[in-house]
C-alpha cells in the first residue's frame, strides 16, 4: 500500500507557482492523492476487485485510483472532462509512452482484456461498453459529491446505465467532523473567502480532489445521491484516511492542490492564504516536523436494480 507520508518532496522555491494548473496537478498526484489510497484499497477489497472486473472510475483525475484497480487485474476505464493536466498525468501512470498523443484517448470498440487500461476526455455517457455485453461490474465515483463536471448526482445519473444490472456503483464522502482533523484547516478556506460568514461555513463535500473542497457530509447525504440517480444502497464503510505531510510546505501544496482555497486566493494575496494555511496547520506539526492529521472517510456501495 502507498505510505499516506509524503516523505520527500522539492522545496516549495523550487517548483512552479502553486497556482499553475501543472503545478496544481502535480502536486495533487505527488502528495495529496495518496492521502486516499486506503478509501480505494478498502473498497476493491470488499468488492474483490480483480482479474475479471470491468471497472468504470468517473471523473478519474490523474489517476491513481485506475492504477490500483488495473494492478489487481482489473480492465479499467476511467472518464475524466476539463482537466487535461491531470488527465495526462494519468496517461503517464497507466499508458507510458501516450502523454504526446493529445487531449483525447479513443477506447477501442471491443471490451478490453483483463488489467487492460482505456482513458477518455469527455463525459461518463461516452465511456463505451462492448456490443451484447453488461457493461462494467463496478463503477466508482469516489467524487460523487462535489462540483465537478463528473462528479455530482447528475453525472453518475448519466453514468448508471453502463453498470451491469446488480453492478456495483460506489460513491465516497468525508466522516463526522469531529474525526476529521482537516476539518479545521479546511475553514481558513471560508474565512479567508467570506470574512464576514466564513467562520460559521463548511466547505463543499467530496473527497479533496483538484477542483473541488470538502466539508463533512450527513449521514444520509450519500444514500441520498445514491437513490437521486436511481441506485439500492447496498452496504457502507468508514476507512481511516491520515493526511501526513513531510514538512509544512508540503502539506500547504497539498491542501492548495485540493482547489479548496480557489475562491480564497481570488479574493486575497497568495501569501496571506499561505499564511494563514501554515498557523492552521501549526497544531498538526509533530516533533519531527511532520504534519499528521488523523480523517475518516466513509463511502456507499449502491446496486443498479
Amino acid at each position: 500500500m502507498t505510505p499516506t507520508l509524503v516523505r520527500q518532496q522539492p522545496s516549495q522555491a523550487a517548483s512552479p507557482h502553486p497556482a499553475a494548473p501543472r503545478a496544481r496537478a502535480r502536486d495533487w498526484a505527488e502528495i495529496q492523492e495518496r492521502m486516499l489510497v486506503p478509501l480505494y484499497e478498502a473498497v476493491y477489497e470488499r468488492l474483490g476487485v480483480g482479474p475479471g472486473t470491468r471497472l468504470l472510475g468517473l471523473g478519474c483525475g490523474s489517476g491513481l485510483a485506475l492504477l490500483l484497480a488495473a494492478s489487481r487485474g482489473a480492465a479499467v476505464t476511467g472518464v475524466d472532462s476539463g482537466h487535461g493536466e491531470l488527465l495526462a498525468l494519468a496517461r503517464e501512470r497507466l499508458l507510458p509512452g501516450a502523454g504526446a498523443r493529445g487531449a483525447r484517448e479513443e477506447a477501442p470498440a471491443r471490451e478490453p482484456a483483463p488489467g487492460c487500461v482505456r482513458l477518455l476526455d469527455g463525459a461518463p455517457g461516452e465511456a463505451p461498453t462492448a456490443s451484447g455485453r453488461p457493461g462494467y461490474d463496478v463503477v466508482t465515483a469516489f467524487d460523487s459529491l462535489g462540483p465537478a463536471p463528473n462528479g455530482g448526482a447528475g453525472a453518475l445519473g448519466e453514468a448508471v446505465p453502463l453498470a451491469e444490472r446488480g453492478g456495483a456503483v460506489v460513491l465516497a464522502g468525508w466522516g463526522p467532523e469531529e474525526r476529521c482533523a482537516t476539518a479545521s484547516v479546511l475553514r481558513v478556506a471560508a474565512k479567508l473567502a467570506d470574512p464576514v460568514r466564513g467562520a460559521d461555513a463548511c466547505p463543499q463535500a467530496t473527497p479533496p480532489r483538484h477542483e473541488g473542497g470538502p466539508r463533512p457530509a450527513s449521514r444520509d447525504e450519500l444514500e441520498e445521491a445514491a437513490q437521486r440517480a436511481g441506485l439500492r444502497p447496498d452496504g457502507s464503510g468508514r476507512v481511516a484516511c491520515p493526511f501526513g505531510y513531510a514538512d509544512t510546505g508540503s502539506a500547504v501544496r497539498g491542501l492548495l492542490s485540493t482547489g479548496v482555497f480557489d475562491t480564497a486566493l481570488a479574493v486575497t494575496d497568495e501569501e496571506q492564504v499561505k499564511k494563514e494555511l501554515t498557523e492552521a496547520l501549526h497544531p498538526h506539526v509533530r516533533e519531527d516536523g511532520t504534519v499528521w492529521m488523523p480523517n475518516v472517510f466513509r463511502y456507499l456501495v449502491a446496486r443498479r436494480g
